[in-house]
């Protein structure tokens, strides 16, 4: 390796993308094509930086197996941070397994949190644990050291456990100093934030408030009848109630829940659930089949009783009944959750991320769209949409799991 190649390497590991160009920005070797790539990479460039990693590989070929998994882990590293979820994992996997063969466990690791961080983007929390199970971070440089506590700090979110990922960052940021890379200390920086930020919001009694990560995780912990509105459950000391392929039953439960201890009107009831402007007999009478099929899965945790006026809710074993809810609810919240990131998202990592399809996502877009909400560049494949963080509005890393937009 020539003199010039170590030093941009050098000026790229001390997050230097400027000071790296200037040395092998004329050049057209692979080592160099590589080298650029990565520059323009971190210079926020991803499509630049995608051509030039490519052919940074295909100019290694098979003469040079490990230079050449290198390329396409800093390929997939620049498709991780421009939100294209849908690169090529089994050659990230392959290139990992070329790695570990050629004794680079280094960028092996790396390859391995690459994997980790996109299972954790599309909320595979359990596969996303069981792949950093298998690495050994005590044998980390610092910089892989910091990477790896920023993983497990946003495990911990998703999982809603505040002291675990406090904890992490903080390793994460004793990690990051440790390394001298300014771009890892904003990466830090900002996972802070994030933590610190509002988490969502309870609605106990007719009173809003909001709630940091850790004010979520004690009233997860406690004995209260919580409506989950992030999750679209219903839970209490443990038990969960999913509904999310309930709609109308989770309408219900939530309206009741939030005029608790009081009755809800029979029309009212309809109008939310149903979404109707007027009630007729045949609304009730529907109302009354919902309410019943309401009670039987709330059977362990609360009652459901009939009143003058409509229904209410009577709860056991507690005296409080929250609504937990996000702290910006609109129609598409899921999707300005994600957006809010500040990074640049494609409809089909959206998608995959929502768990829903590409289509619904676009017509979430376009609606958002139309109400200046998001915007939009590029075209066909390359077509990318953002949004700037909204204020009080958290990433999706605070809520475990993606919500239906539909």
């Amino acid at each position: 390796m020539d003199s010039l190649i170590s030093a941009a390497g050098r000026s790229l590991a001390a997050g230097d993308p400027l000071g790296a160009l200037k040395l092998v920005s004329l050049r057209d070797d692979a080592p160099s094509l590589a080298l650029r790539g990565i520059a323009m990479a971190q210079l926020g460039q991803f499509a630049r930086a995608k051509v030039l990693m490519r052919g940074a590989a295909r100019g290694f070929g098979t003469k040079d197996p490990k230079a050449r998994a290198r390329c396409i882990v800093a390929e997939a590293e620049v498709a991780l941070a421009s939100r294209d979820l849908g690169w090529r994992v089994a050659a990230l996997e392959s290139a990992r397994k070329t790695l570990e063969s050629h004794g680079d466990l280094a960028n092996a690791a790396h390859a391995r949190y690459l994997e980790v961080r996109r299972l954790l983007l599309i909320g595979h929390l359990d596969d996303a644990e069981r792949a950093l199970g298998k690495l050994d971070a005590t044998r980390l440089n610092p910089a892989l050291r910091a990477a790896h506590e920023l993983v497990v700090a946003g495990i911990a979110i998703r999982r809603v456990r505040a002291k675990d990922a406090r904890d992490a960052l903080m390793r994460a940021e004793r990690a990051a100093k440790a390394a001298g890379i300014p771009a890892l200390w904003a990466e830090v920086d900002g996972a802070l934030r994030v933590l610190n930020g509002i988490a969502a919001r309870r609605i106990a009694k007719g009173v809003d408030q909001p709630m940091k990560l850790e004010d979520v995780e004690s009233l997860l912990a406690s004995k209260a009848f919580v409506v989950d509105a992030c999750r679209l459950v219903v839970r209490q000391a443990g038990v969960v109630i999913p509904l999310a392929k309930r709609p109308v039953l989770f309408t219900l439960v939530r309206a009741l829940a939030e005029a608790w201890p009081r009755d809800v009107p029979r029309d009212e009831l309809i109008l939310r659930a149903f979404r109707l402007k007027l009630a007729d007999e045949s609304h009730r009478a529907r109302l009354r089949v919902e309410i019943g099929r309401l009670r039987r899965l709330l059977r362990s945790m609360a009652d459901i009783s009939a009143t003058p006026q409509g229904f209410a809710l009577g709860v056991r074993r507690t005296r409080e009944v929250v609504v937990l809810v996000l702290p910006v609810e609109e129609e598409y919240a899921s999707v300005l959750a994600l957006l809010s990131d500040g990074e640049s998202w494609s409809s089909s990592a959206l998608g995959m991320a929502l768990g829903t399809s590409q289509r619904t996502v676009q017509r979430a877009l376009d609606e958002l769209a139309a109400a200046g909400k998001v915007q939009t560049f590029g075209r066909g494949r390359s077509r990318r949409w953002l949004t700037p963080p909204l204020p009080g509005f958290t990433t999706s890393l605070l809520l475990p799991a993606a919500l239906p937009i539909e």
